[in-house]
């Protein structure tokens, strides 16, 4: 066997491993146009996913600056050579693609390109996308491509798992919104019967307060006292369920940089002081990542606003291929015999099913005037 296939093949391995690492339709995206890139050494190489309306919904390339995309303008439309690639199941091998008929309507600032390879990939009857790459760096045949036959073949069985896992990262984001949909349903669910049960009996004590105001003075202001605190109350539960539904920066600034923003904001809130340390974090399974920020900011809002704490030290370190999260205060603690009666009014409850559905652990540790140390592991992917 020559040396070219067996690099070759060994080059299509460490590109479908790094195809497999992504769940995210964008980074999967990036990652097939890297790695066709890199496995058939072109200059460019472009992945367009089209949508209903003759353009495309996303398109991704590599080996063009950030100034000349910029220059280029906006995403192509559904003609020339990428019609031709979503419309025919067939590979394009072309010598230079400024002479082929179909070519057409590239704009000025795009950069040259002569020999050219393209093809579609395809999930069973339906093109999900076209992928191309331009300009192999090697020496050309007087009038003919660099690109070869097996330069093709290659690039087939690449698009072949490409296509699997392009439709793998769509099936995950769908079940993530499916998901979070039933997220925010069970979360509505929660909000209506904690809201209705503290307004129904803030409605009923302003009634006895009303009652009371001429025969009994004293009486009715302790009423209205109760008053402001079942109304205070009640906006900590919306305000809880919005910190729910807002969506966290997860996707854009990763863990450990939205759990550090999130506990600056807190510190400079709060008169206690909030810190924050992470040491050895690695990108975890989007699941666990979104249950560590849950519970970290159930756990910190229980700190501040329960305990009394003068310090607050949330950590997140890497243990094995997961991860601890770790809160603690110094605030006045409990009972942990006393957790069941305590365990819903501290969200705890939620905290353990949180920790459980990605699954992971809870523990808890406190004692009367000693603090509490809520800890979550999760064991990664």
């Amino acid at each position: 066997m020559s040396h070219r296939p067996s690099s070759g093949l060994a080059a299509v391995s460490t590109a479908l491993l790094a195809m497999s690492r992504h769940l995210e339709v964008r980074d999967v995206l990036k990652t097939i146009v890297a790695s066709a890139r890199e496995l058939l050494d072109a200059e460019y190489a472009a992945l367009g996913v089209p949508d209903d309306h003759g353009g495309f919904a996303q398109f991704v390339v590599d080996g063009v600056t950030d100034a000349q995309w910029k220059a280029i303008g906006p995403l192509p439309r559904q003609h020339g050579i990428l019609a031709a690639m979503l419309r025919d199941a067939k590979t394009e091998r072309l010598a230079d693609v400024r002479k082929d008929p179909r070519f057409e309507g590239w704009p000025s600032a795009h950069p040259d390109m002569s020999d050219f390879l393209g093809l579609p990939i395809k999930d069973g009857e339906e093109t999900i996308g076209a992928l191309f790459l331009a300009n192999k760096r090697c020496p050309k045949p007087e009038g003919g491509c660099g690109f070869t036959e097996e330069d093709a073949e290659l690039l087939s069985i690449l698009a072949q798992h490409a296509a699997i896992a392009l439709t793998n990262a769509r099936l995950y984001e769908r079940s993530r919104e499916l998901t979070i949909a039933e997220e925010r349903s069970r979360l509505a669910h929660e909000l209506h019967d904690a809201v209705s049960q503290k307004l129904f009996s803030l409605r009923l004590t302003a009634q006895a307060a009303a009652a009371l105001v001429d025969r009994d003075p004293a009486r009715a202001k302790g009423e209205l006292q109760q008053v402001a605190v079942l109304a205070a109350e009640a906006a900590d539960e919306l305000r809880a369920a919005v910190v729910e539904l807002r969506p966290a920066a997860l996707d854009e600034d990763g863990l450990v940089n939205t759990l550090r923003t999130h506990i600056q904001v807190l510190d400079r809130a709060h008169t206690a002081k909030v810190t924050f340390d992470s040491s050895g974090i690695r990108a975890l399974p989007a699941a666990q990542e979104e249950a560590l920020l849950r519970v970290a900011q159930e756990a910190l809002h229980n700190a501040l606003r329960h305990s009394g704490a003068g310090e607050v030290d949330v950590a997140l370190v890497r243990r094995g291929q997961g991860a601890v999260l770790s809160v603690t205060d110094n605030g006045r603690g409990f009972e942990p015999r006393t957790v069941r009666r305590a365990g819903r009014h501290l969200g705890l409850v939620s905290m353990r099913d949180r920790a459980s559905g990605v699954g992971g652990t809870l523990t808890v540790e406190s004692a009367p005037g000693k603090g509490t140390t809520i800890e979550m592991e999760v064991p990664g992917g």
